[in-house]
């Protein structure tokens, strides 16, 4: 097999960059994440972007804090377009991204699902969501809000 082929074949690979996304929509292989839906996060309002991670544990994070009474999932997605880091988990706050969250204005195809995972205690949880609400308190807004 030839470089050329080789290359080829590596970038049709499934799973040669896995990415995950965190919530408690119920979707089925095959469906689109989208922006337009309200936020996690921030002001709460539509969001512009959407939000991938490639660990594990940022996508536990997602799932975890996402709103709605639905059950927590975490899905294995493909980005339809192009991804930037996430400016709220990089820059000054954690330089070179050890997150591994980005962002993107276009869609996600869900390719798969994680069904057997771990989350984080319940008192680690809850410290997080309370993190989050003095942040709101004090009105520090998410860069992903402009």
């Amino acid at each position: 097999m030839g470089q050329d082929e080789k290359n080829q074949r590596t970038a049709q690979s499934p799973f040669a960059q896995t990415y995950f996304h965190g919530t408690k929509a119920d979707l089925k292989i095959g469906d689109t994440i989208e922006p337009g839906y309200n936020s996690n996060f921030g002001q709460r309002k539509n969001a512009k972007y959407i939000f991938l991670t490639s660990t594990l544990d940022a996508a536990i994070w997602g799932a975890e804090l996402a709103l709605g009474e639905g059950r927590e999932r975490i899905y294995l997605v493909e980005p339809i377009g192009k991804i930037e880091d996430d400016p709220d988990l990089t820059d000054q706050k954690f330089p070179g991204n050890p997150t591994k969250s980005y962002r993107s204005i276009h869609p996600f195809k869900v390719v798969g699902e994680i069904t057997i995972w771990q989350g984080h205690p319940p008192q680690q949880v809850n410290a997080m969501k309370g993190h989050l609400e003095h942040l709101k308190d004090q009105g520090i807004d998410s860069l992903n809000d402009e």
